[in-house]
């Protein structure tokens, strides 16, 4: 029963990794952008919402939709001031520009909050520790399902979105062809916007999340990256039920390695990435060297 919980919990993990991971998958399905900024952004708005609760004196599940809008303006001017500009520059120029916005955030934050750490768990009360019992060895906890719930119905409504609205077939004639996207009248610039704001919404999401479940300072966006990027990888680039998928194995992974060892937690996640980079860079080299061979192959000309 003890591996069955650890299971259990490792799904449950999975989706707040999934939901970490949504708006970096998205982001890259659309541009073919891996924004490094993402975990700092992710602190931003935890940041953001640690400061509308203390002015406001409300929840943090209200002043999540306070802080919603203002991630959508970030999402707005970080896509029309940075990577607009940046996307023509080659692969590279938008690597480097969003990793320096993330080093600018984060000494932004540091500059104004210090380096104590933050947490929402005092103010979402019994939440923060709840849990539900099942049997006599297995625990789910309240919070956790909470947050694995929002991921999937976070999922659930994109893909809704992108398969059955308008602005989905917009967006996904943009991500497949930019420039045939525009010669049959639209305007890829706008999608991307549109995009962005959506991605930067679910990093807001996931910063709430990342405050409820866990402390936060400002140099915490590097390890919210890493899984983050962890959970793209594993799962597929640009698939958000891959991200979910991704998420699971990660966090799946990371518990079984703690049941053995609690120093193998994180590092037994590590492993698992890298043993999925390894498997899909050989099946890519073997569909490049199957390619290859056929253009190769010499024709036979009959006299």
């Amino acid at each position: 029963m003890i591996w069955l919980n650890q299971l259990l919990q490792g799904i449950l993990l999975g989706g707040y990794y999934a939901l970490m991971a949504a708006g970096l998958s998205f982001l890259f399905g659309v541009m073919r952008v891996i924004n490094l900024a993402h975990g700092s952004l992710a602190v931003l708005a935890a940041f953001l919402l640690l400061m509308i609760d203390h002015w406001l004196g409300v929840s943090p599940f209200i002043g999540l939709w306070l802080m919603l809008p203002i991630m959508a303006l970030i999402g707005m001017v970080f896509q029309l001031g940075i990577l607009e500009r940046s996307l023509s520059g080659g692969p590279l120029i938008p690597l480097l520009a969003t990793f320096g916005v993330s080093l600018l955030l984060d000494n932004i934050l540091f500059a104004i909050f210090g380096a104590n750490t933050q947490s929402f768990a005092p103010d979402i009360g019994s939440l923060s520790y709840g849990s539900w019992a099942i049997g006599h060895s297995i625990d789910i906890s309240q919070l956790d399902a909470l947050i694995f719930a929002t991921a999937l119905v976070l999922l659930v409504g994109m893909h809704l979105l992108l398969t059955r609205s308008q602005l989905g077939r917009m967006i996904r004639a943009t991500a497949i062809d930019a420039e045939a996207a525009s010669l049959s009248g639209l305007d890829p610039r706008r999608v991307r916007v549109v995009a962005s704001v959506m991605a930067m919404i679910m990093i807001g999401v996931a910063g709430a999340a990342l405050g409820m479940r866990s402390s936060f300072e400002p140099y915490a966006g590097g390890a919210q990256l890493i899984y983050a990027f962890e959970a793209v990888v594993i799962g597929g680039t640009g698939s958000l039920w891959g991200t979910l998928i991704g998420g699971i194995m990660l966090g799946i992974a990371q518990n079984m390695g703690a049941t053995i060892n609690p120093h193998l937690s994180q590092i037994s996640g590590h492993v698992v990435f890298l043993l999925v980079l390894l498997v899909r860079m050989r099946m890519g080299s073997l569909r490049l060297g199957n390619f290859l061979r056929k253009r190769m192959r010499p024709s036979v000309v009959s006299a």
